[in-house]
């Protein structure tokens, strides 16, 4: 007689309601994972200072355009922006997973203060070369943080994201 497989309730499946369906539905459709709460419209913002960054080599004049980025936290970002489902990415992302949520917001936090370092030395240095090599060294650190915030909300942790950098 085969043995019967035992799962604890934490283990089994758990069945949405109608509701639960519904509200994923309406996340998914409005580019917000459901899983997480967490929309991938915010990374944008860091997308665009990165682009910035990656011209100032070529293009000296584009450091003073990304000396005009400030930093926003998700929520300022979506009220800023004109995400049609703004209302909703926030409180989606209030509702989302503590622990989710504070890892992104870690990952986030990081960002933000590496472009804030970064935008400082760029204010101080006298040499277009200088802002140059300030700015291959800050993409260079916040490209692989864009990738582990995608990971996060695309829910599969940082931890997987990870294991992909270091194996590609």
């Amino acid at each position: 007689m085969a043995a019967k497989s035992e799962r604890s309730d934490s283990e089994m499946p758990r069945l949405l309601s109608p509701d639960d369906k519904a509200r994923a539905a309406q996340l998914q459709a409005a580019n917000i994972n459901p899983r997480t709460g967490l929309a991938s419209d915010y990374l944008n913002h860091f997308n665009e200072a990165i682009m910035l960054l990656e011209m100032v080599p070529d293009m000296p004049e584009c450091a003073e355009d990304f000396l005009g980025w400030q930093p926003l936290s998700y929520r300022e970002h979506f009220t800023a922006s004109n995400f049609k489902a703004r209302d909703l990415a926030i409180a989606a992302y209030e509702a989302a997973d503590t622990a989710v949520r504070a890892e992104f917001d870690k990952l986030t936090s990081a960002m933000t203060s590496i472009l804030m370092a970064v935008s400082a030395a760029m204010r101080e240095a006298q040499q277009d070369k200088t802002r140059a090599t300030l700015a291959e060294q800050a993409t260079g650190w916040v490209k692989p943080l864009v990738a582990l915030a995608g990971g996060i909300i695309n829910g599969r942790g940082a931890e997987a994201d990870v294991d992909y950098i270091m194996n590609h």
